[in-house]
C-alpha cells in the first residue's frame, strides 16, 4: 500500500503542477521533473524497480501512437529534409558526442555502454516544446518539423540503443550483419504495421460501445508492440507506421460518439504515463543516492552536467549548421541569377528555436529504466546507476533550462503563424458545408427539413465570408449576439432541468440523459457561432 499511496499522491501533485504550468506558460514536464527529483530526497520513499522489458512498452508505445496518429504525411513529405536531418544526423551526432564525453570522464566505461548512454539521451521529446509553441502560434512548419522529428528520432535512437545493449551483453557486434538486419527489420516492421492497421480497423468498425472501443484501442497498441518484439522487428517503427496508416481511414470507420471520448481518454493516459515515468525514476534515484556518496556522487554530478551540456551543444550545432548550409546552397549565383529554391529552408531565427527545442522526456526515461537490472540470474548492465542518474539529469536540465526559456526566446524572435492552417480550415469548412447543404436539399421533405437546411445555409454563408478575401471584415457584433443567444437559451434549459429534478418531477436517470443531450447541443451550437470568430482572433 505504501507505494500505491505515494503514486496516488504524486499523480494528484502532477495534475496540480500541470495547472501551474499552463498558468505560467511553461511545459508541464519541467515541473513534474522537478517533483521527481524532489521525490529522491524525501526520507522513507520506497524502492520500486520496474521490469526492464515492461518499461519501453508501457511508456513509449501509447505516447508514440498518440503522436503518430495526428501526424500529417503530406506535411512530413514537404519537410522531409529537415525531419530526416534531425531524426538521423542530429541523433547520430549526439550519440557520438555523448559517448566520447562519457569515455573521457569515465575511462572504465565500455564503448558499448557509452554508446547506449548516448542513444538514451539522444531523442528529444516534442511534446514539451509544442505545449509552449502552440500557445504562441508559431509558423506551422516549425511544429511539423518538431513533431515529425519526435516520431522518427525515437526509432533511430532506440535502434542504436538496442544494438549497443546487445553488444554489451553478448560482447559481439558484426558490422557486416548490421546493415542487412536493419533493412529486414525496417521492411518487416512496415509490412506488419500495414497489415495490423487494416485488421484493427476492421475490428473497430464493428464495435459500437464506447468503453469496449477504448479498451480495444489500448490493447491493440500494446498488442502491436508485443507482436513486433516477438518477431524481432522494431516496435517503434511498427507503431509509428501502424498509427499513421490507421489514422487515414479512422474517420470513415470510427463514429464521432466513440472518437470524442477516446481522444479524452488518450490525452489523460499519456499525461498519467508521463507523470508515472518521473515517479518511477524518483523511486530509483532514491535507492541510488543511498549507495552513491562522497567522491562517487561528485563524479555522477560531473558526468551528468557534462552530458547535459553535450546534448544541448550538439543539437544546436547540427541544427544551425544544417540551416546555414541550406541557406548557403540557395544563395544567388555570382551572375545574379537566383539559386536553387528551397521553400522549407529554416531562417536563422527558426533554426535557433528548433535547436533550442531539445527537451528530453519520457522516451529517455523509459530507455534508462529498460536497462537490464541483473534480476532473474542475468547480468546487470555496466554503470546502470550512473546512466540512470545521467539520463534523469539530462531530462531535468533540458526541461528546466530550455523549457522555461523557450517562451521568452519565441517572443524575442517574433516568429508568427503564417496562417496556412487557418486558411485550409476555412476552405475545408466551405467545401464540407456545401456538400452537407446539397445533401439536405436532395432529401425528401420532413418536419425538420427546412430547419436543417436553414442551419447549414447559415453556416455556409459565414464560412464563405471567412474564406473570401474581398468579403471584408467579419461581423463580430453579429457573432457576439448569436453567442449570447446560445448562452441564454442553454442557461434557461439547464435551470429548468435542475428545477424539475429538485421538485421531484423527474429522477436522476432522466436528468442525466437530458443533461447529456444539452451538453452535446451546447457544444454543437457553440461551434457553429464561434467557428468564424476563433479563426480571426
Amino acid at each position: 500500500m505504501e507505494v500505491f499511496e505515494v503514486v496516488i499522491a504524486l499523480l494528484l501533485g502532477g495534475a496540480a503542477l500541470a495547472a501551474v504550468a499552463r498558468r505560467i506558460g511553461a511545459p508541464y514536464p519541467a515541473l513534474v521533473a522537478l517533483a521527481g527529483a524532489a521525490l529522491a530526497l524525501i526520507p522513507g520513499v520506497p524502492t520500486l524497480v520496474l521490469d526492464p522489458e515492461l518499461a519501453l512498452a508501457l511508456f513509449v508505445a501509447p505516447v508514440l501512437v498518440d503522436a503518430a496518429f495526428d501526424a500529417s504525411p503530406r506535411d512530413l513529405r514537404t519537410n522531409w529534409r529537415a525531419v530526416t536531418s534531425l531524426a538521423l544526423g542530429a541523433v547520430v551526432l549526439t550519440v557520438a558526442v555523448v559517448a566520447v564525453v562519457a569515455r573521457l570522464l569515465v575511462p572504465g566505461m565500455p564503448w558499448a555502454a557509452a554508446v547506449a548512454l548516448g542513444a538514451i539521451v539522444a531523442p528529444p521529446d516534442a511534446a514539451a516544446a509544442t505545449t509552449v509553441l502552440k500557445a504562441l502560434r508559431p509558423p506551422h512548419r516549425l511544429l511539423v518539423i518538431l513533431e515529425g522529428e519526435s516520431l522518427f528520432n525515437d526509432a533511430s535512437a532506440l535502434l542504436i540503443y538496442r544494438l549497443a545493449v546487445g553488444a554489451m551483453l553478448t560482447g559481439t557486434l558484426s558490422g557486416w550483419t548490421v546493415v542487412p538486419m536493419l533493412l529486414i527489420v525496417t521492411v518487416g516492421s512496415v509490412v506488419l504495421a500495414l497489415v495490423l492497421s487494416r485488421l484493427t480497423l476492421a475490428v473497430s468498425a464493428r464495435i459500437t460501445d464506447v468503453s469496449t472501443a477504448v479498451v480495444v484501442q489500448f490493447c491493440s497498441t500494446f498488442g502491436v508492440w508485443i507482436l513486433a518484439e516477438q518477431l524481432h522487428l522494431s516496435g517503434i517503427i511498427t507503431l509509428v507506421v501502424y498509427a499513421m496508416a490507421a489514422s487515414r481511414r479512422a474517420a470513415e470507420v470510427v463514429p464521432a460518439r466513440i472518437r470524442i471520448p477516446a481522444w479524452a481518454v488518450w490525452e489523460v493516459a499519456v499525461f498519467v504515463l508521463n507523470v508515472l515515468a518521473f515517479i518511477l525514476v524518483g523511486f530509483q534515484l532514491r535507492s541510488i543516492s543511498e549507495r552513491v556518496t562522497g567522491a562517487a556522487g561528485a563524479r555522477y554530478a560531473l558526468v551528468t552536467a557534462a552530458v547535459c551540456a553535450a546534448v544541448i551543444v550538439a543539437r544546436m550545432a547540427w541544427v544551425t549548421g544544417a540551416a546555414a548550409f541550406s541557406r548557403w546552397r540557395c544563395r544567388p549565383h555570382p551572375d545574379g541569377t537566383p539559386g536553387p529554391r528551397d521553400p522549407v529552408a529554416l531562417s536563422a531565427g527558426a533554426a535557433a528555436v528548433v535547436g533550442w527545442c531539445g527537451m528530453r522526456g519520457t522516451v529517455t526515461l523509459a530507455a534508462a529504466l529498460a536497462l537490464p537490472t541483473g534480476a532473474h540470474g542475468g547480468a546487470e548492465f555496466p554503470y546502470r546507476d550512473l546512466i540512470i542518474v545521467t539520463a534523469f539529469g539530462v531530462v531535468l536540465g533540458t526541461l528546466v533550462l530550455q523549457g522555461l526559456t523557450l517562451r521568452p526566446l519565441m517572443l524575442r524572435l517574433g516568429l508568427e503563424d503564417d496562417g496556412s492552417v487557418g486558411h485550409e480550415v476555412r476552405l475545408a469548412r466551405v467545401e464540407t458545408l456545401r456538400a452537407a447543404l446539397a445533401a439536405a436539399e436532395a432529401c425528401p421533405e420532413a418536419e425538420t427539413a427546412a430547419l436543417v437546411r436553414h442551419r447549414y445555409a447559415l453556416q455556409l454563408s459565414r464560412a464563405e465570408a471567412a474564406v473570401s478575401i474581398p468579403a471584408g471584415p467579419v461581423d463580430h457584433d453579429g457573432q457576439d449576439a448569436d453567442e449570447a443567444v446560445v448562452r441564454a437559451a442553454t442557461r434557461a434549459e439547464r435551470r429548468r432541468l435542475v428545477a424539475l429534478r429538485a421538485d421531484g418531477t423527474i429522477g436522476d436517470a432522466a436528468f442525466q440523459r437530458v443533461e447529456e443531450e444539452l451538453d452535446w447541443a451546447e457544444l454543437d451550437w457553440a461551434r457553429v457561432v464561434q467557428a468564424g470568430a476563433r479563426e480571426e482572433e
